[in-house]
């Protein structure tokens, strides 16, 4: 057996199933390698919540087994990975993040580790998050039972939540993917700080049955991994339609990168102040390095403005209105006060005070947004725009704050032109796919761009994801260390 070093823990899902499949390395020792350097480094990151060893290398062996017969389920096959907190694994703790919910067991799994499991991935750990998936907002990345997550690039910096466990875990080589969740950002954020490549699917396409929910209408899940490529083929194995979720859309996906409409051609929609006076000064040359190679790979990119709606606004009333309904029990019983930040305690006791006529009348303005943006990719394949505006923040740094002050004389004034900066909400509000994909540095801190496309397009974003990256390295950097 070759020895297990870092060229295998930074390995794509194809190069790590070609060597379990030429019996270079056995889907046992593969499972035992992840295993142990998920316990060993995930607590220096705060991204472990959970070990789980002892059945990976279960699963593992079975899966090896099953190789060894014939029984091929596919390039996932023997595969470790990590899931988020708020994903139930029967018999487990699933601890939402929370101190109220630290000793929380269900009897049954997540559709989604259901999946994975029968197309042969072995679950390797549970992995930290944000508590409550940051519902009720939160001020402070230390809100988590597990403490604040930390960067890989820079312990200092903040990992991005609600999914900073799984972020992390996949930036410093501790599984080779794993699946996280998106309600506004939760996906997109800590991919753009952590360097990965993540994909937010469409509303409804993977299920949620067995996840914590945050809001009904908006949460999503999705994979974080090494490339585009690799994300493809994870939501071909825990797309699908479930009954057991009422918001499932009924729908399946195929990766099929061989039918993809090639790059060259595509019109991408983009607005310029989003990569100039809206970007921080260290990211922009990253970002216009990779607006670059998206004109080189003969994508048209046209300037095209966002609808204009009150995205943030909309969003904050509907998952405000959602949160209270589902977090009731906890803050009518007071255990709310175990939470770790203040301003989240604050946030869930205020969302009991959402009216009605205002949760409707923001699910109407959702309506209108979801027709505007159909209508507008009648006009563009797809839009791109920075994931982040710059680089991970600093761990201590407060999340929230009040309004800045007004410029001094003679200082550069922020452009009235709002660009693409409400693309995260408004995506969210729509149900739209989106892709994370790693693009540069600032200073020694990965950034991002966000590939957004219509509902289901997830084939077309994929396919601008691959060609980005077989003309880029960022998705092959390693942290330092």
């Amino acid at each position: 057996m070759a020895a297990i070093g870092d060229d295998v823990f930074f390995a794509a899902i194809p190069e790590l199933h070609a060597r379990i499949a030429s019996r270079e390395i056995s889907a046992e020792e593969l499972a035992r390698a992840f295993a142990l350097r998920l316990e060993r480094l995930g607590p220096r990151y705060n991204a472990l919540a959970l070990a789980l060893r002892e059945p990976a290398i279960r699963q593992a062996r079975a899966a090896g087994q099953d190789l060894e017969r014939g029984r091929a389920r596919g390039p996932l096959q023997g595969i470790p990975y990590g899931a988020k907190d708020l994903l139930s694994l029967a018999g487990k703790p699933t601890t939402w993040g929370a101190k109220p919910y630290a000793a929380q067991v269900f009897d049954y799994t997540a559709t989604v580790i259901e999946k994975l499991a029968a197309a042969g991935a072995v679950l390797a750990g549970k992995l930290a998050m944000v508590e409550l998936a940051g519902g009720g907002g939160y001020r402070y990345a230390s809100a988590s039972l597990t403490g604040p997550g930390l960067n890989p690039w820079d312990r200092a910096r903040w990992s991005g939540g609600s999914s900073s466990g799984p972020a992390a875990a996949v930036a410093a080589g501790l599984v080779p993917f794993a699946i996280g969740s998106e309600t506004s950002g939760s996906i997109l954020t800590p991919a753009a700080y952590c360097g990965v490549t993540a994909l937010r699917p469409t509303y409804g396409l993977v299920s949620r049955y067995g996840a914590m929910a945050l809001s009904w209408t908006l949460d999503k899940l999705g994979p974080f991994a090494r490339t585009a490529e690799d994300c493809g083929l994870i939501l071909h194995a825990i797309a699908g339609r479930d009954s057991k979720d009422p918001g499932s859309a009924g729908k399946s996906f195929y990766y099929v990168p061989q039918y993809a409409r090639p790059v060259k051609g595509l019109r991408v929609g983009y607005a310029p102040v989003d990569f100039s006076a809206r970007a921080e000064p260290a990211a922009r040359p990253a970002f216009d390095a990779a607006l670059a190679v998206l004109r080189q790979a003969g994508a048209q990119l046209v300037e095209t403005r966002l609808p204009d709606f009150p995205y943030g606004e909309t969003l904050s009333t509907i998952l405000a209105a959602e949160q209270g309904s589902i977090f009731e029990p906890l803050i009518a019983s007071g255990k709310v006060d175990e939470l770790a930040d203040k301003a989240q305690i604050a946030g869930l006791r205020a969302s009991l005070e959402v009216s009605a006529r205002d949760y409707l009348r923001a699910m109407r303005i959702r309506r209108l947004i979801q027709r505007a943006f159909a209508k507008l990719f009648a006009d563009v394949d797809a839009l791109v725009a920075p994931a982040r505006t710059g680089p991970a923040t600093p761990i201590e740094q407060p999340l929230s704050g009040p309004a800045p002050a007004a410029p001094a004389a003679g200082a550069a004034t922020p452009p009235r032109d709002p660009g693409f900066g409400g693309l995260i909400p408004a995506g969210n509000l729509a149900g739209l796919p989106a892709l994370a994909l790693p693009c540069g540095f600032a200073g020694n801190l990965p950034v991002a761009l966000q590939i957004v496309g219509a509902a289901f397009s997830e084939n077309l974003l994929l396919a601008i994801g691959k060609e980005y990256q077989s003309r880029t390295d960022w998705h092959r950097r390693r942290p330092p260390g």
